[in-house]
């Protein structure tokens, strides 16, 4: 009985599934494809070597492979490197249905040549588990049996690019330049390309360059990378002489490069050379691929050129989402709201699917228009699609939410983020600044580097503002010192939000110190230190700062000539602001709105000069706002002009007959010049109309 027992037990165990391997000392009783090796053996005769060497190199589908397999191991061909590699290959080349598979063949093989190491390392690179082909390429350096080749380094070097590995990637270019030395690989275009290609993209393009330079031999990849590379690097007087070097050495430029350099064209505003660029495109007979067609239509959005976008992108026979996204988003960027919203509509009509990125360029236009409603909806269609893992459109939801005021919405977008990156944890900060809830804010920022994150500038500018008050100077001045030990401070965006930091709490010397450490300035930059010291009435600086300005080749704006006219107004220079403003007029083109007008009207009035405003009203072509006329009619009554203040008044009240606040004001005019029955006039105007002035307030 118990030798029966005994035998019961040895057959289950002979029955019961063995876990798979590539090659096992004995045969093993089921395939990879869950069929026993004899039923694979069964199902076709045994396969020579050659033929199976044949089958595995034509690139079969995972059932064939895993039929071969089976060959393989019935077929006595267990001991062959040569066909375990190229199952590897076979496997890896399938991506992630297969990529298990060759690793389970790879790590069971007893000898590896280079072909299977190159097989594992690429297949790995090729499903994005760039970390694991790393760690595979150092095992294949210290296992010592092989070399690598030239089919190694290129995507060893690809994966240390995606991971911005720049040390692993010197470190890997020692080892190919040893090997190089030992004449055990000789020097190679590809390799050199992809060291290229590894060295722009992770930012270094002093090596990229070096590399480039000692090239003997250059291909069309090559110079493909080291322009990409010097685009990135933001070097645009440098690509240009790339191209034209490129064009000398008998190159045409292809898709690629095209696709590459016109957005670059669009970032820096140079419109010119984009449009000489689509001209080569169209000669070089590439302008109708759609990678280049987006290109341009990028370029010219991001350009201003909206007619010559619109007329690109109507002319495109086929329009994919990227497409359909730079359109909606370049709209969007213009200001012109209402069409990037209507074009979301006229894409899902066109049969095209919005994604994460389409989503993520219309929001910011229906936060300009207030559409709550229509926000909601897209975070509700992003749900639905299963695009809420997307991090770039949760951080545009959050910062949707919090511009229109519904920060608790903002909140509950930004716990439900799966994977919350800097650029999400930004978004909820800006929407807790932009709602000026200092408490909130801060303590996010606090939060974000608990958990590892580390505040770049954007994140140090959307907190600035709120430390522009003396009771968070402290934490300013905090911010300030976290800015220069990580090397953001000459970043021009934060120096701009700390110079009007500083400035907004008195610290006018400390703004001027900035200001001279600066490498790099703007509009922003000047516009903020000339108001600011026209208002701590230091007109003569602001004067010279604004001669700098166009020293430095910066055209002013409009915002400009409210701080300079508003600096003047409160000098008493009229001379001086009557200048600036025909000056405005002349010699910028620079159409003044309501802003201007006020600063002149009080440029006279603070003189006690009213006939001069009244006068300056009464030429403007069309009647001014409400604003500029509420300005001259406060002038009256600090110098007691009726005669004018009547005037004035008939003109607001044309525009906004129930606004009860200038109804008051004359009214009190009135009685402090005695004339009661003006007064009397007013009053009961008020009481007929029901006009009533909002009570005011207070927070104590």
């Amino acid at each position: 009985m118990l030798a029966l027992s005994s035998a019961a037990k040895r057959r289950f165990s002979l029955r019961r599934r063995r876990p798979p391997t590539a090659f096992p000392a004995k045969p093993p009783r089921r395939g990879c494809s869950g069929r026993s090796t004899r039923e694979a053996a069964a199902a076709s005769p045994a396969v020579s070597h050659s033929s199976l060497l044949l089958r595995l190199q034509s690139g079969p589908a995972l059932a064939e492979v895993e039929r071969l397999h089976a060959a393989l191991l019935v077929g006595g061909h267990r001991g062959s490197t040569v066909l375990a590699a190229q199952l590897v290959r076979a496997y890896a080349r399938l991506g992630d249905a297969g990529l298990g598979h060759a690793l389970r063949v790879f790590d069971g093989m007893p000898r590896r040549n280079s072909f299977a190491w190159n097989a594992v390392i690429k297949g790995l690179v090729d499903a994005g588990r760039f970390s694991e082909a790393l760690e595979r390429y150092w095992d294949m350096v210290r296992d010592g049996s092989v070399a690598a080749d030239r089919f190694t380094y290129p995507p060893v070097l690809k994966a240390c690019a995606a991971l911005g590995a720049v040390e692993q990637g010197r470190k890997v270019r020692e080892n190919m330049e040893a090997n190089f030395s030992q004449g055990i690989v000789a020097p190679n275009v590809f390799v050199q390309c992809a060291l290229v290609d590894m060295f722009s993209k992770c930012g270094c393009l002093d090596e990229a360059r070096s590399v480039f330079e000692s090239m003997g031999v250059r291909d069309l990849a090559s110079w493909t990378s080291i322009i990409g590379g010097t685009v990135h690097g933001g070097d645009w007087l440098d690509v240009m002489n790339l191209l034209n070097q490129m064009r000398s050495a008998g190159f045409q430029a292809d898709s690629v490069i095209f696709a590459t350099v016109i957005p670059a064209c669009g970032r820096m505003k140079e419109l010119r050379t984009g449009m000489a660029l689509h001209g080569c495109s169209v000669r070089c007979g590439v302008s109708d691929d759609i990678c280049v067609s987006n290109a341009l239509v990028d370029m010219y959005c991001k350009c201003a050129s909206l007619d010559m976008a619109a007329s690109l992108f109507s002319s495109m026979d086929y329009k994919d989402v990227v497409s359909w996204s730079t359109i909606i988003a370049g709209y969007s960027q213009n200001g012109m709201y209402h069409v990037s919203v209507n074009l979301v509509t006229e894409m899902i009509a066109s049969g095209v699917k919005p994604n994460s990125t389409t989503l993520a360029s219309v929001l910011p236009s229906l936060s300009e228009l207030k559409l709550l409603r229509h926000g909601k909806e897209i975070h509700c269609f992003s749900l639905r699609n299963g695009l809420e893992h997307s991090e770039f459109l949760m951080s545009a939801l959050v910062e949707f939410y919090g511009g229109q005021g519904f920060i608790r919405e903002a909140e509950i977008a930004f716990e439900f983020t799966s994977k919350k990156d800097l650029v999400v944890w930004n978004s909820m900060v800006g929407g807790y600044a932009v709602n000026e809830d200092s408490e909130s804010a801060l303590h996010a920022l606090r939060a974000l580097q608990t958990v590892g994150l580390r505040p770049d500038h954007v994140t140090v500018v959307s907190v600035l503002p709120l430390c522009n008050q003396h009771s968070r100077f402290l934490q300013g001045k905090e911010i300030h010192a976290y800015a220069i030990r990580h090397n953001i401070s000459a970043v021009c965006s934060v120096s701009n939000a700390l110079i009007d930091m500083y400035c907004k709490c008195g610290c006018l010397e400390i703004a001027r110190g900035i200001f001279r450490l600066m490498k790099e300035r703007d509009k922003v930059t000047y516009n903020t230190l000339i108001s600011s010291f026209g208002k701590h009435g230091h007109e003569d600086q602001a004067f010279l700062l604004f001669d700098l300005m166009k020293i430095d080749g910066i055209v002013p704006d409009k915002v400009t000539f409210v701080a300079l006219l508003s600096c003047c107004s409160h000098a008493g220079l009229i001379d001086k602001g009557l200048w600036f403003y025909d000056s405005m007029l002349k010699d910028y083109n620079i159409s003044p709105d309501k802003e201007h007008y006020s600063c002149i009207v009080d440029l006279y009035s603070r003189s006690g000069k009213l006939d001069e405003a009244w006068s300056f009203i009464a030429d403007l072509e069309k009647v001014p706002e409400i604003d500029v006329l509420g300005c001259l009619l406060s002038a009256c009554r600090e110098h007691n002009r009726m005669d004018i203040a009547e005037l004035v008044a008939k003109m607001i009240f044309e525009q906004n007959p129930n606004d009860p606040g200038y109804h008051i004001l004359l009214s009190n005019m009135y009685a402090n010049a005695g004339m009661w029955s003006d007064v009397t006039r007013i009053r009961t105007s008020i009481e007929e109309k029901s006009l009533k002035k909002r009570t005011g307030n207070s927070l104590i």
